[in-house]
């Protein structure tokens, strides 16, 4: 089984440049796959490989300027989820696109995964998914708002064209893995709104930790790697991926005559002209031939990150 560690934290980082190669050529070393993102306010993303590996790549990052208590989501898979190793250097570790908010200087209050059901069935208790329309479509939390975002920056205007709503009520926020709530609560702070929560881990740890039969989720968690989505025990999820739009495709969605592996999916099968869709089946068959020779083919890359 392959070791899969999701992480993040909010640091300092003086010179994220120099910290980027040493840890790249560690990863490399160690046979590590997946994408670490540096930037001047800390470190974000997922890894995978041994045991051993990851336990060496954590105990480095624990070096890095106030990441000495970095934790990490720990999940397994069948097949390596990722296809190489990135270590990319950017102006936030996940994008908003507002300079002032910097979540160490003050975010929500966190909630544990054995504190989130009571919180939001509280009646005065407003309960927002932060995420990606594409990702709430696989699963969210019963009674959840939807803000209908295509990223994460489309965020603070959704919030301040619905401050009304708002305003005077217990909001409780909640994303995969936490770092998108350490930023939205801090943003929602810094408009004044200051009876906010958020999923300490987010829905990930609330998966690993929660039992189904106690769960108040619905649906399966969308993930950034080729697993697509993952369940109770973060158990691999039914979703794959539509190799043309990147959107993740349910069952349901598979048994359609919209969906074509590799070419289309009920999501993009009218987008799509004759050639572009000739020149998806033709990269699908040479993913598949590469399959075959037992080696990775570029055209399996998922782009999203």
């Amino acid at each position: 089984m392959i070791h899969v560690a999701a992480l993040y934290r909010f640091a300092r980082f003086p010179d994220p440049k120099a910290l980027r190669q040493p840890l790249l050529d560690l990863c490399e070393a160690h046979g590590i796959k997946g994408t670490l993102l540096l930037a001047p306010e800390g470190i974000n993303g997922t890894i995978a490989g041994s045991d051993a590996a990851i336990a060496a790549v954590l105990a480095h990052i624990r070096t890095f300027p106030d990441c000495a208590a970095i934790t990490a989501k720990h999940s397994h898979a069948e097949t390596m989820p990722f296809h190489r190793m990135k270590v990319r250097l950017k102006r936030e570790i996940v994008t908003m696109g507002e300079p002032a908010i910097d979540p160490l200087e003050g975010t929500g209050t966190y909630v544990t995964p054995a504190n989130w059901n009571a919180l939001i069935a509280h009646p005065d208790t407003v309960v927002i998914d932060t995420r990606n329309a594409y990702e709430v479509k696989v699963g969210t939390f019963a009674g959840a708002i939807d803000p209908g975002t295509d990223s994460f920056s489309d965020f603070p205007g959704w919030a301040r064209a619905h401050r009304a709503e708002l305003e005077g009520k217990r909001i409780a926020m909640f994303c995969t893995g936490g770092i998108r709530c350490e930023k939205s609560t801090a943003f929602l702070k810094a408009e004044g709104l200051t009876d906010v929560f958020h999923l300490e881990g987010g829905i990930l740890k609330y998966l690993e930790t929660t039992p189904q039969a106690e769960s108040r989720w619905q649906g399966e968690c969308f993930v950034f790697d080729e697993r697509v989505a993952v369940g109770h025990g973060l158990e691999p999820g039914t979703h794959a991926l539509c190799r043309a739009c990147r959107m993740p495709v349910s069952p349901a969605e598979r048994a359609s005559p919209q969906y074509q592996e590799g070419v289309s999916c009920p999501a993009c099968a009218d987008t799509r002209d004759a050639a572009r869709r000739a020149a998806y089946a033709e990269r699908h068959r040479q993913v598949k031939l590469a399959e075959e020779r037992g080696e990775a083919h570029v055209g399996a890359t998922q782009s999203r990150s």
